[in-house]
C-alpha cells in the first residue's frame, strides 16, 4: 500500500528521513504501475531508437547507481562500473538489445539492491551532509540534497514514459 504521507524514518537525521521518504513513496507509485506488467509490455518499444520499460527500469536503478557513486564515494564510476551499467545510463537500443528476455523480478530485484544500497549508506550519515557544497568538473556548484533529488526527478520522469508505453501497448493490442 502506497503512504501518501512525506515522514520522518526512524534512525536516520530528519532531513534524511524525510528525503528516504519520499525516495520510498515514489518508488512505491512505480511499483504499483508495474504491477501485472507482461512480458511483452517489458519489452514494447513504440519507434525505432525509443526504449523499453525493462531499458528504462534498468535506467533508474543505474543512476541511483552512479548517484550513490557520486555522493557516497565522490568519485566517478570505473571501467568495470561503466561495463556493467553504461548501456543502462545511455539507454537506446544498447539497453534494449541487454535487457531483453527477462522477467519483471529481474528489474525489481536490480532496483531493490541498489536502493538497500542507499538506504543503508544514508544512514551513517547526518542532516548537514545534505547541504555540503560541491563543485562538477565546469565549476557549477551542487550538493548532496540536489543530488538525490535528482534521483527521485529522474524516476518520476521516466515513470510517465511507462505509462505511455504501457498505454500504447494495450492499445496495439486491442
Amino acid at each position: 500500500m502506497i503512504d501518501y504521507r512525506i515522514t520522518r524514518k526512524e534512525g536516520f537525521d530528519h532531513k534524511i528521513g524525510e528525503l528516504i521518504s519520499m525516495l520510498e513513496h515514489t518508488r512505491s507509485v512505480t511499483m504499483e504501475e508495474l504491477r501485472g506488467i507482461s512480458r511483452g509490455e517489458l519489452e514494447y518499444m513504440d519507434d525505432p531508437g525509443g526504449n523499453t520499460i525493462g531499458s528504462l527500469l534498468m535506467h533508474i536503478a543505474a543512476i541511483e547507481f552512479v548517484h550513490q557513486i557520486i555522493s557516497f564515494e565522490e568519485r566517478d564510476l570505473t571501467d568495470e562500473e561503466a561495463d556493467i551499467w553504461g548501456k543502462a545510463l545511455n539507454l537506446g537500443d544498447p539497453a534494449n538489445l541487454q535487457y531483453h528476455g527477462l522477467e519483471v523480478e529481474d528489474y525489481l530485484e536490480a532496483l531493490q539492491k541498489v536502493r538497500s544500497v542507499t538506504v543503508s549508506s544514508f544512514s551513517q550519515l547526518s542532516d548537514l551532509w545534505l547541504d555540503e557544497e560541491r563543485r562538477w568538473g565546469n565549476g557549477i556548484s551542487y550538493n548532496f540534497y540536489y543530488i538525490w533529488y535528482h534521483v527521485m526527478e529522474d524516476e518520476i520522469n521516466h515513470r510517465g514514459q511507462i505509462r505511455l508505453l504501457r498505454r500504447k501497448y494495450r492499445e496495439r493490442s486491442n
